[in-house]
């Protein structure tokens, strides 16, 4: 059972959907390894990681959107992707995340140019950004790939050193 408001969205070989309790377990232990959440952020302790998938809920609640949970068609839970825009970030950002084993398929473009549609056509976003941290460089090219732009280097509160990525707009991605 979904513990948000969130629809559930189809692509090609994806669902996305809202977090459900089972979904912890998959979250924190990607949060708590310090290799594959360097550029996400790092939450070494298991309480504090546990306290980030629950602030993806509550975001879920206050906003109307957040991150998903990117499940494949034959049911494995893959990552997340969705809309985040916590206190102090500059403006909404898409996101993405995959999880150990789903590099490499295509998995986090499939899924983030499916949330930023839903971002522009259901919730009216004339804009996204995502903000990647400058060593990120497979972020970057994947950022590229859905045609973000680098706009500016910015001080995130969170990660410190941070780069802003202008997605296209909805009538550009369209034509």
């Amino acid at each position: 059972m979904s513990l948000t408001n969130a629809p559930i969205l189809h692509s090609d070989t994806l669902i996305l959907r809202g977090p459900e309790k089972a979904d912890a377990e998959h979250m924190i232990a990607f949060l708590r390894d310090p290799e594959r959440s360097i550029g996400f952020g790092h939450i070494p302790l298991r309480g504090d990681a546990w306290r980030w998938f629950v602030t993806n809920v509550g975001h879920w609640h206050w906003h109307g959107y957040g991150y998903f949970v990117i499940e494949t068609k034959a049911g494995k839970v893959a990552g997340i992707s969705g809309i985040w825009n916590p206190e102090t970030w500059p403006e909404p950002e898409l996101g993405w995340v995959v999880f150990d084993g789903f590099e490499g398929r295509g998995i986090a473009y499939e899924a983030a140019a499916r949330a930023r549609r839903w971002a522009y056509e259901d919730l009216g976003f004339t804009t996204l950004t995502s903000n990647i941290v400058p060593g990120n460089d497979r972020s970057k090219a994947l950022a590229r790939r859905l045609g973000a732009v680098y706009e500016r280097t910015y001080h995130n509160e969170q990660m410190g050193e941070d780069e802003l990525w202008r997605h296209p707009g909805p009538a550009e991605i369209a034509a």
